[in-house]
Parts: structure tokens; sequence; C-alpha cells
């Protein structure tokens, strides 16, 4: 069954409350920071929050992941105000899961879950949608029992788009066995994906990366004068798109663009999503997009950097271009991070201020380290 027969969309917008974790080394500043993540998450997938909880403790509990007394508290916070859906900002095992959905009787999803809602309702290539579907499948393996209930066809909802409302009443065996389908059809597309790239080989290939919706789209319409669908919305951008960016005396390069990254990024996805990765990884020089109107710019600009690393690529080429200079008030904020990024460049994709920059710094790297020579 294709992908797309998977994907529901939920008739009514879910009442939800976010749940975060605080350990004894990270600060409840830091835990707000990710809920407001989360919070831009469940809005992208169409709930509506309407509270945040956080728990201080050591560490997580293996029974519920919160403490009993913080479960009675949410409890009570479901019954009073009409709450459908409780959202964890880390990924829960299934008998957490299990125990929490059994206490308060609501649907219970984690970070990775409604990280995977929104990747399927944004799917649109036969490409994406099974990388997608793949990265369910493997979340949802381990937890094919009967809390599941919760993902019936009737029911429906965020973080039910996907295998988990056909597969719910299917074995282990056949779960395993569309996972293998799925793996075959990837390495398929990336042995054409790789045909494709070798025919291409004569052109230098840019990556642009970036924490999702640092602009990536935008930076890339605006420098290639071309329509890549923009939203501001998180993942809005799933498949890979190449466009021809030109430099100077008419030379081009071959620029892509891809998913965003976001911190605590599901394995699965990464896993999934490696044929698509190929663009980047294969890239002879790295765009790094940060959005410089964000609090948590420097955290981004980690958690990419992290990826970039995971995924061998430390050594690339490495452009950093901070964006949406033109949303900054405290021209202070601009001064100090470039004196900490002393080799960076300051645009606005969405304003065209100074992306001849970033054509004449590629330009120069090309020379200066010989790539493609």
């Amino acid at each position: 069954m294709p992908a797309r027969d998977y994907i529901l969309t939920s008739s009514q917008t879910e009442r939800c409350i976010l749940v975060g974790l605080a350990h004894h080394n990270i600060s409840d500043s830091f835990i707000m920071d990710n809920l407001d993540e989360l919070a831009a998450l469940a809005e992208t997938a169409g709930a509506r929050v309407v509270e945040r909880f956080i728990q201080n403790r050591p560490a997580p509990d293996p029974a519920f992941y919160i403490g009993r007394g913080k479960v009675n508290q949410l409890q009570l916070f479901v019954d009073e105000n009409d709450i459908q859906m409780i959202i964890f900002d880390d990924e829960l095992s299934p008998a957490q899961i299990k125990n929490i959905e059994n206490q308060i009787e609501v649907k219970v999803i984690d970070r990775t879950a409604l990280i995977l809602d929104i990747f399927a309702a944004h799917a649109k290539s036969r490409e994406a949608k099974t990388q997608v579907e793949l990265a369910q499948l493997n979340y949802l393996l381990p937890r094919l029992t009967g809390h599941w209930a919760h993902l019936s066809r009737q029911v429906g909802g965020i973080g039910t788009k996907g295998p988990g409302e056909t597969q719910l009443e299917t074995d282990r065996r056949l779960v395993r066995n569309r996972i293998s389908k799925l793996k075959s059809e990837l390495e398929k597309i990336d042995r054409q994906r790789a045909v494709q790239r070798k025919k291409a080989n004569t052109f230098l290939r840019v990556a642009i990366v970036g924490y999702t919706n640092a602009g990536k789209s935008t930076l890339m319409n605006m420098l290639t004068k071309s329509n890549t669908y923009v939203e501001n919305k998180l993942f809005a951008t799933l498949d890979t798109t190449v466009r021809r960016l030109y430099l100077e005396d008419q030379k081009f390069v071959l620029l892509s663009d891809t998913v965003g990254f976001i911190r605590k990024l599901p394995h699965h996805l990464i896993a999934s999503f490696q044929s698509t990765l190929a663009q980047t990884k294969e890239a002879d020089i790295i765009i790094h997009l940060v959005d410089i109107s964000h609090s948590l710019y420097e955290e981004h600009i980690k958690v990419v950097h992290d990826i970039l690393k995971d995924l061998g690529l430390e050594e690339t080429p490495l452009l950093l271009v901070f964006n949406k200079v033109d949303k900054i008030t405290d021209t202070n904020l601009l001064t100090s991070a470039g004196m900490r990024y002393s080799d960076a460049i300051f645009v606005s994709a969405r304003k065209s201020i100074r992306l001849e920059s970033i054509r004449r710094r590629l330009s120069l790297l090309i020379q200066t380290q010989h790539i493609g020579k």
C-alpha cells in the first residue's frame, strides 16, 4: 500500500499539553526553550497548546518518565480542561506511554512521534514518502501492543498519520517484511540518484544546510531566481531541490536545499533519509545558514555542527551565513556575532540584502582551495 494511503488529517484541532523533564544538569530555562520549540512543532502539526509542565527530578522514572505525583497533576488538569493529547519533549518507552495512558486515559505521544507525524504530512515525493514510512515503521515496531488502540482509523489526529492506523492489527513479521521492502525501494532510488550525480560530476556542488526554518528555501529562491516552495513552518521542505547558481563569468555550481535539522532529531529519520542527505554528503562546499534573529541561534549552530560531524562532513569547506538580519533591532547583537564569527556573512534572504557576498565568497573558496580541480 502506498504511503499516501496511510496519511490522515485530523478533522479538528486537538487541545494538548506539553511536558518536559529537567535533570540535575539541565536548567528550567533551557527546558522552556525546548518546550517553545515543541510548541512550534505541535502547532505545525495542527494542535493547540493549552499548557506546559516541567518535572524536576534527577533521572526519568522507569515506569512513568515523570513522577507519579506529576502524573496525578496532569490527570487533574486534563480532566478539568478537555485535553485530548499529552506531548512529551523526549522519546518515551512503549511501557511508559502505556502506563501514562492507562492512568490518564488520553492520547500520549512523544517528540519523535510528533516529528514523524509532521514529516508524514509534508512528504510529497515518492522518495520522501518512502523514507518517512520506513522511519515510522521502525518507530512503531517495538510498540505493536494493545495500548496503541488510540491509533485506530476512527480516532486519527496528530501522532497517527502513517502506518500506525493500518498496521495496528499486523504482527511484527508483516511489519519487518514491509521494512525490508521499503529499504529495497530506497536502495533502488539511491542507485538511480547515484547515476544522476555521476553524470553531473563535472559540476561543483554546494549544499545549503541549517536548522529548520532558517530560511534555506528562501535563500535558494533569491540566489537562483527560482520558486522553491516556501512556508513559515518547521520542516516545510523535505525533498532535495537542486538549482543552478551562477557565479562570476557565467560559471555555475549546483545548489541543493534539503530537510532542515532540529534538536533531538529522531535517529529513525536520519537513517531513513540517507539518500536525501547524500546531496549534502557529496557536496564540495556547504553553506550553513543560521537564523540570527532566533534567541538560541548559537545552540542551533551547535546542533547542525554535531549532525554534520555525525555525517562525517567536518572537513568539508563551510561558509557560515547569518540570515534574517532585517529582523534584528539591536545592532549590538550583530556586532558581537560578527566578532565571534569573523568569517561569517550577514544577509537577509527575504529582502535580498548582501546576497552577492555569498556568490563572491563561493568563488573565492573555489579558487583558494582549488575545489573541483
